[in-house]
């Protein structure tokens, strides 16, 4: 069955909701970003979801998934793929991997999440237009990564953006995430990064935050840099009929 719980991120000044959690056996940080306010409209229910990976899916939760979505976009790399496979094979499903390199290459950088985010902008555009347009196609589509934090709130952030929808409420929906990471998954997390990195805060940011104002400050270097989201996706290659087939597909 799938329950609906009240997110507990941050509300913000014109978004004064709470982003909902979809409660599916086996999938964490679960939701339909629908509602969203965008100008005179609205996003539209139903039309993207986004989530953690899909390989502890229950029985049931694949038959929910099942009724949920018809497309699958997973932006994991080939070793993440590898450790922990889709459940929900029933489903079409494209994978972009949008790292150039692996996700644990970023860990032993010693990267912060805003230069990832940066790298991620700078390095993987193509790979952004790629799983957008998947979302145009107008299919009830879930996006997931691993954690479905960061590489799955950036493509969401720019779907979202590139259509007009209310800033905050972007930046809500990406920082409810960090509400859904259990606290005791967070503290194995943490003892493990202490362990290995040398730049542990870092590190233990990467893994397991989503500061409201990391995506505030990179979608405004975003519009500095390309004007919109739009901009940015359309230097990157997406046409402008595939970003009004966004609009078409995300908008009500």
């Amino acid at each position: 069955m799938v329950q609906l719980v009240r997110g507990v991120g941050s509300s913000f000044s014109s978004y004064g909701g709470r982003m909902p959690v979809l409660s599916v056996p086996g999938v964490n940080n679960l939701r339909d970003v629908g509602g969203i306010p965008a100008g005179d409209t609205r996003v539209r229910s139903g039309a993207l979801l986004r989530s953690g990976h899909l390989s502890g899916v229950t029985a049931e939760g694949r038959s929910v998934l099942s009724g949920l979505v018809r497309h699958i976009v997973d932006l994991r790399d080939d070793a993440e793929v590898r450790s922990a496979p889709s459940d929900l094979t029933a489903v079409d499903t494209t994978r972009v991997p949008l790292f150039l390199g692996s996700a644990d290459s970023f860990l032993a950088q010693g990267m912060d999440l805003a230069a990832m985010y940066r790298h991620l902008v700078d390095e993987s555009g193509e790979r952004f237009v790629e799983a957008i347009r998947v979302i145009a196609r107008g299919e009830p589509t879930l996006v997931h990564c691993t954690l479905g934090k960061d590489r799955t709130g950036v493509t969401v952030a720019l779907a979202l953006s590139a259509v007009g929808a209310d800033r905050d409420a972007v930046i809500a929906d990406y920082a409810l995430t960090q509400s859904q990471l259990s606290a005791s998954r967070k503290r194995s997390i943490e003892r493990y990064l202490r362990a290995i990195s040398a730049n542990p805060h870092n590190a233990i940011q990467v893994a397991t935050a989503s500061p409201a104002a990391v995506m505030a400050a990179l979608l405004d270097d975003i519009d500095e840099r390309f004007g919109s989201a739009a901009g940015y996706l359309e230097t990157s290659g997406l046409t402008d009929a595939e970003l009004a087939a966004l609009r078409d597909a995300l908008l009500v």
